[in-house]
């Protein structure tokens, strides 16, 4: 079944340069961006992303094909919004195989769609890219950090 591409939105051991970024091989484009949200510096020595809950257009399923797609058509009433402070620092990569890895993916963040224990949640938030590009990205944020908050950001501190 072919995929549209879809956005994914990384703040930490997915990045360039990081210890997961082999997860991110094969995508079609990479570019900085940023999401409204705060960033925390676990413990456990990565990051987690807390995002306003009116950010969070929709929260990914076990259907990674029809995730991908609901990313290219959803709108929001109230368009997207501006982007205020706090903000997270990270890079957008858009892909074009959903269904390996977005399972792949929920796998090393832990999420189980539907698991309300799961440590992350896959949700879709709007993402402001370097160019000036307003986009839905899948992003994994938690619903209660533990940790040091980082107020730039920016992950490594």
């Amino acid at each position: 079944m072919d995929c549209p591409p879809f956005d994914m939105f990384f703040y930490g051991t997915l990045m360039r340069g990081q210890r997961n970024h082999a997860y991110c091989h094969g995508a079609l484009r990479a570019r900085n961006a940023t999401v409204r949200g705060s960033l925390y510096d676990l413990p456990e020595g990565y990051p987690a992303l807390v995002v306003l809950e009116e950010d969070v257009l929709a929260v990914g399923t076990a259907n990674p094909i029809r995730d991908a797609s609901e990313a290219r058509f959803r709108t929001r009433p109230d368009g997207i919004p501006a982007l205020e402070q706090p903000t997270v620092s990270g890079e957008l990569y858009t892909f074009d195989d959903a269904g390996e890895r977005l399972r792949a993916l929920d796998r090393l963040e832990g999420f189980v769609p539907g698991d309300p224990t799961s440590p992350y949640e896959r949700v879709l938030i709007p993402a402001h890219a370097e160019d000036g590009t307003l986009t839905f990205a899948w992003s994994y944020v938690v619903r209660h950090p533990t940790g040091r908050h980082l107020p730039g950001g920016h992950w490594p501190a």
